[in-house]
């Protein structure tokens, strides 16, 4: 990984949908090493994939939800359930196993608070296992970004 690589990334994460001449003129390559490079990167797992980024109230999803879990210590497959169903669960945009008070925390997308009860109630809280769970509504969006800073990317 070099500064040309690094400023490769750094490119694609803003702007994802240029061509390959676009990005080699933006890095100050030809299209060919470009392309070589850009690659490479994707082969190595530094580029994990590529995707178009919707506004969820555009499409009907104006209310987005925190919610954490608790599971019951005591059950050895409190864990495995509650991965399987979350995976199934298309309205979870991301989820992730915790330290501390709660076990997973995620993210929910919903139409509406009358569908994220009925979310909670007849998906979340039916689930074996599931022993306690906060929501927090997200107010406002300070910052949402998937730009990822590269300044401790290795050289």
């Amino acid at each position: 990984m070099d500064r040309t690589d690094l400023r490769i990334l750094e490119v694609l994460q803003a702007e994802g949908r240029l061509s390959n001449i676009e990005l080699a003129e933006k890095v100050n390559l030809s299209a060919s090493p470009c392309l070589r490079r850009v690659r490479t990167l994707e082969e190595e797992g530094f580029i994990s994939g590529y995707a178009a980024l919707l506004d969820p109230e555009k499409i009907g999803l104006g209310l987005t939800v925190h919610l954490d879990v608790a599971l019951d210590k005591k059950d050895a497959k409190a864990r495995d359930r509650l991965k399987a169903a979350v995976l199934t669960w298309s309205e979870v945009t991301w989820c992730h196993s915790l330290s501390g008070e709660m076990d997973y925390t995620m993210q929910v997308v919903m139409p509406s608070l009358k569908h994220y009860t009925s979310f909670l109630m007849d998906r979340v809280l039916t689930l074996p296992g599931v022993v306690n769970v906060k929501s927090a509504f997200v107010l406002e969006k300070v910052k949402e970004t998937t730009v990822l800073p590269l300044t401790y990317a290795p050289q």
